[in-house]
């Protein structure tokens, strides 16, 4: 049970307690795109049992780009309820996004998959360029481009 994410059904939805890494170079965003998916998504996933949030944000980031980065903070938190687009079930998800430490000579390759077992692919999008994106989270449009100070709490109900 150790390994178990902490997400879990309810007769009215589903609850989700995920992480999300932040990580910039060169003014783009890194984020990740699934075959099956028609949008992006921040690198990260879901926290297990008995892990801390930091804990997870460093192990999805390794699953994800394949490299172990440093944790500059914790950045934003975010309140979420949506209807997720591909199962449409509701969601009530609680994540915390942190930024990350990157050097430019870092290679990031892509070796997951995502919820529905379709292949993953790291995407380097331009931060000025983010409202031309379908992507989630989706105040990554608007909070990046002003910069990242200080922790944000941040509440979305679509």
């Amino acid at each position: 049970m150790e390994d178990q994410d902490l997400a879990f059904k309810t007769n009215s939805g589903k609850f989700n307690y995920r992480v999300g890494a932040i990580i910039i170079r060169d003014n783009k965003l890194l984020m990740v795109k699934n075959d099956s998916a028609p949008y992006y998504y921040s690198v990260g996933g879901r926290v297990k049992l008995n892990e801390t949030s930091e804990e997870a944000v460093s192990r999805e980031t390794f699953e994800e780009t394949g490299m172990e980065l440093e944790i500059d903070r914790l950045a934003f938190i975010h309140e979420h309820f949506f209807n997720e687009e591909i199962t449409k079930e509701d969601y009530h998800e609680i994540a915390f996004f942190y930024l990350m430490k990157v050097s430019t000579s870092m290679d990031f390759v892509c070796k997951s998959f995502g919820d529905q077992g379709t292949k993953e692919h790291l995407h380097w999008l331009p931060i000025e360029d983010l409202d031309r994106y379908h992507l989630y989270p989706e105040f990554f449009k608007t909070k990046l481009s002003r910069g990242i100070d200080g922790i944000e709490h941040i509440i979305s109900k679509e």
